[in-house]
């Protein structure tokens, strides 16, 4: 993969490739980057043609604001050109319904796979869809204008693309429910402060501060990394005997790997 290569364009979704650095920008500015059915396969589709070279993913969105969630076409009777409305969606059965939604959760999994480390660099308004798509990601730099909002719940909805299970571990349980069931912003200081944000900067140093993690994540050597965040991932599952038990296996493979005794 030559460096900037363009892997697709459509839908809302650009995919380039520099070298170990993948971007993933969402393209449509004008509309605040909502996002709808097409942009969800889109995002997916990015996650699978990802190169094996790619470690780290850079996700952000053009314009001022990342991602203002759902477009609210999806809510019109006759939704989307060529995808079922909600209101069809509702009337289809239970099997249908939860295949169509999990087909739609696809879009927000893979960002978290051991073998890249995924960063959402979010400016303006990430706002329900929005902010589970920044809450896919490992890690998160916001600019100092960002406001965080899940909105699901005043619609009559919930959060349903994966985000509360990120925004739970960040936050903690009582913070997270008053966040989902208020549907209240969460601006740059607060994001900071209760981990939601790795990082803070102004919105027109938000690109080079993207660059300059990804850049200091492709320092250290890549197995380490992937067995690292791996170990870092199913803390929260494992006991805290299972975790010194999954350290020191973790561990030996990369001693007998360093040392040129990997199986």
């Amino acid at each position: 993969m030559t460096s900037l290569d363009s892997v697709f364009d459509k839908d809302g979704v650009r995919l380039t490739v520099d070298d170990a650095v993948a971007t993933v920008t969402l393209t449509n500015p004008a509309k605040r980057n909502a996002q709808s059915p097409a942009l969800w396969r889109a995002l997916a589709e990015a996650g699978r043609a990802l190169p094996g070279s790619v470690r780290v993913v850079v996700l952000r969105g053009e314009g001022k604001s990342f991602s203002a969630g759902l477009d609210r076409q999806a809510f019109a009777p006759e939704g989307f050109d060529g995808e079922p409305s909600f209101i069809d969606m509702a009337r289809g059965s239970e099997a249908d319904l939860d295949a169509t939604i999990a087909e739609y959760q696809e879009a927000f999994t893979w960002w978290r796979r051991n073998d890249i480390v995924s960063i959402a660099a979010v400016q303006g308004h990430a706002i329900g869809a929005g902010f589970q798509l920044a809450l896919a990601c490992d890690l998160r730099i916001v600019a100092e204008d960002v406001q965080f909002a899940m909105r699901e719940t005043s619609l009559g909805l919930v959060p349903d693309l994966t985000g509360t299970h990120p925004l739970v571990n960040l936050v903690g349980y009582a913070r997270a429910l008053e966040i989902c069931a208020t549907g209240r912003f969460v601006h740059a200081e607060e994001a900071e402060r209760t981990g939601l944000a790795n990082l803070v900067v102004p919105v027109d140093q938000l690109d080079a501060a993207g660059h300059d993690l990804a850049a200091a994540l492709l320092a250290a050597p890549r197995d380490a990394v992937v067995e690292t965040k791996a170990l870092l991932s199913g803390a929260h599952s494992r006991t805290y005997e299972e975790q010194r038990t999954a350290e020191r296996a973790a561990q030996g493979r990369r001693l007998r790997d360093l040392a040129g005794l990997a199986d």
